[in-house]
């Protein structure tokens, strides 16, 4: 399963292979119970309710000028408005391969903000009615994610090779849970 966090269930963007890289990004909230603080670096550690019993664990870069961040204790149930940003490449040539974790690649390239950037090429097989993509791993494990923007679906066909990048960059606002 492509598994680089909770977010990409809700998030996985497509490019049709005509285009030249494509990057969506947006803003995403989501209600999470705060489990780490770390002020030095203004990293906060949460989580927050995943299908059925399962946990999401989110790790949010949180700018200065967030004065809430200031306030917050470990148990705080938070809502966190945040960016993030899903870029897919078709690859024509490409091998499927495991995740792999380019967080420092990223930030060492200038990008302070990322906090969370993952890799990985899958193979498209469809998109069914509902907008479930379906692809096959880099050891032919069959995936399935919802699919946020259909039109950029078009062009697609079954046996491409995707590049899929996901960036967690940064909270945008942090509110108190009342």
């Amino acid at each position: 399963m492509l598994q680089m966090s909770g977010v990409l269930m809700l998030s996985l963007v497509l490019a049709s292979p005509a285009q030249a890289p494509n990057t969506v990004t947006r803003e995403t909230t989501t209600v999470a119970t705060v489990d780490r603080i770390e002020r030095s670096s203004r990293v906060l550690s949460a989580h927050s309710r995943g299908q059925g019993d399962g946990k999401v664990v989110h790790t949010f870069y949180v700018d200065p000028s967030i004065k809430a961040f200031d306030d917050l204790k470990v148990g705080d149930v938070v809502t966190v408005r945040f960016t993030e940003s899903v870029v897919v490449q078709v690859r024509p040539d490409a091998k499927p391969t495991r995740l792999e974790d380019t967080t420092e690649a990223a930030q060492k390239a200038g990008n302070a903000d990322v906090l969370q950037q993952h890799k990985r090429i899958v193979i498209f097989e469809e998109v069914d009615s509902q907008g479930l993509l379906t692809y096959r791993t880099e050891d032919n494990q069959r995936g399935v994610h919802p699919v946020q923007s259909k039109e950029l679906l078009k062009g697609l066909r079954r046996g491409d090779r995707i590049e899929v990048t996901l960036t967690l960059a940064r909270a945008v606002s942090i509110e108190p849970r009342r």
